[in-house]
């Protein structure tokens, strides 16, 4: 199913790109260069946004899979919930390699590196640590693509972005009704007033993400172009 469902992410992206839809000009960041204070640049133009999406899929990824792989999960979080992480897994994989195939295919040469997550002590250890981290990674993807949406040039990437969203948003739904029922859509994700859900600024997601990832990464060229 894995198997299957990545190729049909990256035959999606190739079918749906063409080679000349990065807008990014020659006197502005690429990916992977360094910036004054040592930072990785993730680029600018659309495939800053790419890169953006594909850091944040590389972090969901990696805590999924090593959720999925803990060998007394289904006791740690109950049978059900445990079977619930594992399929996620295999999405969060199929999300961070649908990224790194479209930049593969569109900005070769500008493709993040892979990263090195890092977690706090005992973020494996119990089902209240497991949730409350996935809450916080799957609220900030929520509110990364949110507020990322309108950086994106690319008609093809954009509507891609809002189907992923659309997943990362049932997964946060589903657990924040895991740590509390009925939580799924409380007010400190969806504004009341507008019924939008919350939308943040590269810069403010990275703040966040930074305390999970080793590397220090550098948004400031994100969607801007020449």
């Amino acid at each position: 199913m894995y198997a299957g469902a990545t190729a049909g992410a990256s035959a999606l992206v190739l079918a749906g790109c063409s080679k000349d839809s990065d807008p990014v000009k020659p006197n502005l960041p690429t990916g992977n260069s360094t910036t004054a204070d040592g930072s990785i640049s993730l680029g600018s133009g659309d495939v800053g946004v790419l890169n953006y999406a594909y850091a944040l899929e590389q972090l969901e990824a990696d805590f999924y899979s090593k959720v999925a792989a803990l060998s007394n999960g289904a006791s740690l979080l109950g049978a059900t919930e445990f079977a619930y992480f594992q399929q996620v897994a295999k999405h969060e994989a199929i999300h961070r390699d649908f990224f790194k195939a479209a930049l593969t295919r569109d900005a070769a040469g500008q493709v993040l590196r892979n990263l090195t997550p890092k977690y706090p002590a005992g973020t494996f250890d119990s089902k209240t640590t497991i949730l409350a981290t996935a809450k916080a990674f799957e609220d900030l993807g929520v509110a990364a693509y949110n507020g990322a949406g309108k950086l994106i040039k690319t008609p093809a990437y954009l509507v891609i972005a809002g189907q992923i969203v659309s997943v990362e948003a049932r997964h946060a739904a589903y657990i924040r009704d895991l740590i509390t029922p009925g939580s799924f859509a409380a007010d400190d994700q969806v504004a009341a007033a507008s019924g939008l859900d919350m939308a943040m600024t590269p810069k403010e997601v990275l703040n966040t993400a930074q305390n999970f990832i080793t590397e220090k990464l550098s948004g400031d060229s994100i969607g801007v172009n020449a």
